[in-house]
C-alpha cells in the first residue's frame, strides 16, 4: 500500500563545509532565500532550516557560519574538531537533523547542484519516497579526464556487487525513517551512495542540471577521490578478495604447464631454452604477489578501524536551537 504525505514536512538542508569562505555568504544567501520561497508556497514547514557542517576548515568559513546564524536564525551550525572528511560531514549533518527534519536534503556548499530541484525532491517525498536520488542530467562541466574515471567508477562499482546509481551526487533526499535505520549502521568506513540503497526503502530520482562554481576551487582532489572509490569497493563490496583467489588458482595452473614443459626440456636435454620465460613468469608472479597482498592488506587494515570503534566524528561546537556558538560537551 503506498503511503501518500498530506503535511508539508519539517525540512533541513545539510551543507558540507572545507575551506569555502570565498563562496559560502552567497550560497547561504541562495539557500536562505530558497528556503523562504518554500515557506511562503507550504512546500515545507516555517520550522525548516540550514545546518552547515564545518569540517576542520582553516580558513573563516566557522565565522561565516556563526555571522550568518545570528543574521538569520534559519541558519544552524556545527564544527569539527578536525577534518574528518566529505562523507562524514554529510553523516553528522544528517544524523544531528533527525530529531527535528521530517526529511533532510544534502546538497555541496558550492551550489553547483541545482538548488531548484529541490521542489522535485520534495514532491517525490510527498508522494511516499523515503529516499529520492539525485542524479545528473550530463558531466558538460567535468574536465575529461573526471568524466571518464567517473564513469568507470560506477560501472566499476557496479561489477564488483556494490549497487550505486549512475551519475549519482551527494545530493540526496532522506526521510526520518531512512535516517533512523542510516544511524544503526556502525560502521566507520561510510561510503554513503553505496550504502543507502541497501536500505531498501520505497525510492525515486530527481534529474538536475550542474552549474559551473561561482568562486572558489573544488575541495575534491584527486587523492580524495581515489580514497573514495578505495572506501566505496572495500566497504561495500568482497569481490576483489574473489578475484585475487580466481587469478591465484589461473597462476597455480600456469606454474603448472610451465613445470611439466620445464621436465620435457630437461628429458631432451634444451636445459637453457625458455630461460627468458621463466625471468618474465617470475617477475609476474611476483608482482602479483605484491598486488594482492596490498588488497588483503587493506581489507585488514579496515577491520583494523572498524575493530577499535573510535568515533567516525567529533563535533567541537554546534549552534542548535537559535543558541550561539557553544562547545559540545
Amino acid at each position: 500500500m503506498e503511503v501518500v504525505r498530506k503535511k508539508a514536512p519539517v525540512l533541513y538542508l545539510v551543507i558540507p563545509c572545507y575551506n569555502e569562505e570565498e563562496i559560502l555568504e552567497g550560497s547561504m544567501d541562495i539557500l536562505s532565500d530558497k528556503i523562504k520561497r518554500l515557506i511562503d508556497k507550504e512546500v515545507i514547514d516555517p520550522l525548516s532550516k540550514v545546518v552547515c557542517v564545518d569540517d576542520g576548515s582553516r580558513d573563516r568559513t566557522w565565522d561565516i557560519i556563526l555571522q550568518g546564524s545570528k543574521k538569520d536564525d534559519v541558519f544552524r551550525g556545527l564544527k569539527f574538531s578536525r577534518n574528518y572528511g566529505h562523507q562524514n560531514a554529510i553523516l553528522a549533518g544528517m544524523l544531528e537533523s533527525r530529531r527535528n527534519a521530517d526529511c533532510v536534503v544534502t546538497i555541496d556548499a558550492d551550489l553547483q547542484q541545482d538548488i531548484e530541484a529541490l521542489d522535485d525532491f520534495i514532491a517525490k517525498y510527498m508522494e511516499g519516497c523515503d529516499v529520492v536520488y539525485g542524479v545528473r542530467n550530463n558531466r558538460d562541466t567535468d574536465g575529461a579526464a573526471k568524466k571518464l574515471t567517473a564513469l568507470a567508477f560506477y560501472k566499476l562499482m557496479n561489477n564488483l556487487g556494490a549497487k550505486t546509481i549512475p551519475n549519482s551526487a551527494d545530493y540526496r533526499l532522506l526521510s526520518k525513517k531512512a535516517l533512523n535505520t542510516l544511524a544503526e549502521y556502525p560502521e566507520s568506513n561510510m561510503f554513503l551512495r553505496g550504502l543507502i540503497p541497501t536500505m531498501g526503502f520505497r525510492s525515486d530520482i530527481v534529474y538536475f542540471d550542474v552549474k559551473d562554481r561561482t568562486g572558489g576551487q573544488s575541495k575534491y582532489t584527486l587523492k580524495k577521490m581515489i580514497n573514495l572509490a578505495l572506501d566505496g569497493i572495500t566497504s561495500m563490496s568482497i569481490r576483489p578478495l574473489e578475484l585475487i583467489m580466481i587469478a591465484g588458482g589461473f597462476f597455480c595452473l600456469l606454474a603448472l604447464v610451465i613445470f611439466i614443459t620445464a621436465i620435457i626440456d630437461w628429458a631432451r636435454g634444451n636445459v637453457v631454452q625458455g630461460w627468458t620465460t621463466m625471468v618474465a613468469l617470475i617477475c609476474l608472479i611476483g608482482g602479483m604477489n605484491l598486488i594482492t597482498t596490498g588488497v588483503v592488506g587493506l581489507y585488514v587494515g579496515k577491520a583494523y578501524i572498524e575493530a577499535k570503534k573510535r568515533p567516525r566524528y567529533i563535533i567541537d561546537m554546534m549552534i542548535w536551537d537559535g543558541s550561539d556558538d557553544t562547545e559540545k560537551d
